[in-house]
């Protein structure tokens, strides 16, 4: 069985930014991804994709993007900056290493993989939030004859243009698939179950970031009551096209329900046009479409689901006791979570936070196990 301080779990985002922290702090660790490349799930997502939040606020620690980076970083470009981050901190993930369990051992914690075991003092879970696509069973999708994909298995509208493809779920992938579809040549709807939040990416010039995180200086009620009026400025009242704001504020619903809102790059200017239309949830569907909440039969060639992602830690954590949600206690000392919390002042921020706190913990107690 092979010995290590540290274990991480994922090569992605969190858990590079984890490697380069304990790095900085001496400790040794490995990483273990089950993909062949850092950055597997963002080399995975749709080709037009870029973040929302701006490169100076989504950088990983220690390592700024580089000034010709513009200011929203395309995937690619993303997925580039990984690369060489991973080879600026000598991080060498262990690359097809599907993890199976992660258990107690005493004070200690044991992995096991694809490969072997590992007995590490400390484990860090960095494997991301979409690892399983969430695909619902609605009633009479067995009956559907077009095709049916996930948006996971989205990449362009090419093989979509001329054709009638509805969309289901409006978070931000959604949204921006939905946007794609129509400047492909396709003719898409969005099926919309419950209120959504939508705010521009930029507001008046200003990235959207900025304003969360000075506004998260104030309290969150003041927020979520002054947002919808500047929002109508900015994007005009959509109820009257079929999105409607959740009873929550935004500041409410990222903190208790942890979502957040759908960062808009132009897709609600479209719906505002008639160019793309937005309906209730789906109550059916049919051979050749839908049937709507509002009982209204639609025909579709295609359905894609932007139904959102599963974690993969439940596939080797058996304890509903160790989440990332969950307090710290002697059970779960040891085993920390990273990139799990997705506030609404950036989730590649937060992993940066996340990641300093994390491996200061881990050193901490390090050298007082050494003292002993």
């Amino acid at each position: 069985m092979e010995q290590t301080n540290v274990a991480v779990i994922g090569a992605g985002p969190a858990g590079l930014a984890v490697g380069a922290c304990l790095r900085k702090a001496a400790v040794d660790f490995i990483i273990l991804e089950k993909g062949e490349q850092v950055g597997a799930a963002w080399r995975r997502h749709y080709q037009r994709l870029h973040l929302h939040t701006i490169k100076r606020f989504s950088s990983l620690p220690f390592q700024p993007f580089d000034r010709s980076y513009p200011r929203y970083i395309p995937r690619a470009e993303l997925v580039r900056y990984l690369e060489s981050y991973a080879a600026h901190f000598d991080i060498k993930p262990r690359f097809g290493e599907t993890v199976r369990s992660v258990r107690r051992d005493a004070n200690a914690w044991i992995v096991e993989s694809a490969s072997g075991s590992f007995h590490a003092e400390s484990v860090v879970i960095a494997s991301g939030m979409n690892a399983a696509p969430v695909m619902p069973d609605f009633s009479g999708r067995e009956n559907f004859k077009g095709r049916v994909v996930h948006s996971a298995d989205y990449a362009d509208a090419t093989p979509f243009r001329r054709q009638r493809v509805l969309v289901v779920g409006m978070g931000n992938t959604g949204a921006e698939i939905a946007l794609d579809l129509l400047e492909g040549g396709a003719e898409p709807t969005i099926s919309v179950r419950n209120g959504v939040h939508i705010v521009p990416r930029d507001l008046f010039g200003i990235p959207i970031q900025v304003v969360a995180m000075a506004a998260s200086t104030l309290p969150s009620r003041a927020n979520d009551t002054l947002f919808p009026f500047i929002l109508d400025l900015a994007l005009g009242d959509l109820a009257k096209f079929g999105i409607k704001r959740p009873q929550q504020g935004i500041l409410e619903q990222a903190a208790k329900s942890h979502k957040i809102p759908v960062l808009d790059i132009g897709t609600a200017k479209k719906i505002s046009e008639g160019a793309i239309t937005v309906m209730p949830g789906i109550s059916t569907m049919t051979g050749d479409g839908v049937v709507f909440a509002n009982g209204e039969k639609r025909l579709f060639d295609v359905i894609i689901f932007a139904t959102g992602y599963r974690p993969s830690y439940r596939s080797f954590l058996a304890s509903d006791d160790i989440a990332p949600d969950v307090e710290r206690n002697e059970d779960n000392a040891g085993i920390y979570f990273v990139g799990f919390h997705v506030p609404i002042t950036g989730q590649l921020r937060q992993i940066g936070k996340e990641a300093l706190s994390v491996a200061n913990d881990i050193a901490r107690r390090s050298n007082a196990r050494a003292a002993r």
